[in-house]
């Protein structure tokens, strides 16, 4: 088996496995610096019936509600390291999107809207009535989906490497959405592809490129696709965001109805998946919004640097008071528009950038 390193920034952080469930936060090259036991009960997946369906989640904790959204493909497991540090002050859920890890894989609308609604109907089964949103990748895109569809349930939003606002997207990414993509996942699972997949993620780790960043995440996301059900849900998420083109939602259209809601944009100066120009672009489009670049990480800042993602997070969530929705702002806001534009036309001193990013990012809205 091919042995990836994992090169991070100088004093990072790193969380290992030691046994019995527990996790410690270690800085390389130092002694180690250990986080309080990880329960039983705090990553233990739950369950709960919803139309039908079976959802996986993580809940423990106290305090206000803190929603963990994972990626596609990936699972609520991805936050486990982060888990027992925000449970300190807050009540943490991290659901398994619905055709995700534990959770149903059924024949099913697996668009952006579609997922804000599932976790919609989650929270309310749970007695969560509002939540500030952790989104990362495709689970940035849900949560934004979701405070556009239910900004009276949302007080915070915190984007991680989100989807949904340009086109560029990894072209790997974009060739999976082709016909034909059930065959090639197929053969990731046949005799000898496992020893390749890991080669390969050893070259590009090697080579140091920026997809190479997340080189172990990604061998992780194969591993989880493991039969035809899991692939299916996978291509038909990745369907209803992506195609040979790149991305074909976006959410820079409405972002100017963020105004007033407490807003962090976190990303990989490296991200080799959704790259970082896309969070000056959200940035930009996001009034009042705050912008944080991890140097040297990938797609998965929160893996390469978890303490200052997990202090981060903590000193943003107390720091910022939850947003004060009603429904006169909120149509004040929708009768005035996106800044910019007037009467249909966009105004002149409109930055070039963001008018590029708005006529390239979709033909279609994410609703």
């Amino acid at each position: 088996m091919v042995d990836i390193p994992r090169r991070r920034p100088r004093g990072a952080m790193r969380l290992r496995p030691v046994g019995d469930g527990e996790l410690r936060l270690r800085p390389v090259g130092d002694g180690e610096l250990r986080l309080r036991p990880v329960g039983d009960g705090e990553l233990r997946l739950r369950h709960r019936v919803v139309h039908g369906y079976r959802r996986a989640y993580r809940m423990t904790g106290e305090g206000p509600a803190l929603v963990l959204i994972h990626g596609i493909g990936d699972s609520s497991a991805t936050w486990a390291g982060l888990i027992p540090g925000l449970a300190r002050t807050h009540t943490v859920i991290a659901p398994d999107l619905l055709g995700h890890g534990a959770s149903d894989k059924p024949r099913a609308d697996y668009s952006v809207a579609a997922y804000a609604n599932g976790l919609r109907d989650l929270l309310a089964t749970l007695g969560v009535e509002q939540a500030t949103l952790v989104g990362h990748s495709f689970g940035g895109g849900v949560a934004m989906q979701f405070a556009y569809q239910f900004p009276e349930r949302t007080e915070r939003l915190i984007l991680v490497g989100a989807g949904g606002v340009g086109r560029e997207v990894n072209p790997v990414l974009r060739a999976v959405s082709l016909p034909g993509a059930h065959l090639a996942l197929s053969a990731l699972r046949l005799p000898g592809m496992a020893f390749q997949a890991r080669l390969f993620a050893h070259l590009i780790r090697l080579l140091d490129t920026d997809l190479g960043q997340d080189a172990p995440e990604l061998l992780t996301l194969v591993d989880a696709l493991p039969d035809a059900t899991s692939r299916s849900a996978f291509i038909r998420t990745l369907r209803a965001v992506v195609d040979w083109r790149g991305q074909v939602v976006t959410m820079l259209d409405r972002c100017y109805l963020t105004e007033g809601m407490p807003t962090l944009l976190v990303w990989g100066d490296r991200d080799g998946v959704v790259p970082v120009r896309h969070a000056y672009g959200a940035h930009e489009a996001m009034p009042g919004s705050r912008l944080e670049i991890f140097e040297g990480a990938g797609h998965f800042p929160f893996h390469a640097e978890p303490a200052r993602f997990l202090a981060l997070v903590q000193e943003f969530v107390g720091g910022t008071s939850p947003a004060d929705w009603s429904r006169e702002r909120w149509s004040a806001l929708l009768r005035a528009g996106r800044p910019g534009t007037a009467a249909g036309r966009a105004d002149v001193v409109r930055s070039r950038a963001l008018e590029r990013d708005l006529r390239e990012a979709s033909e279609r809205s994410a609703t």
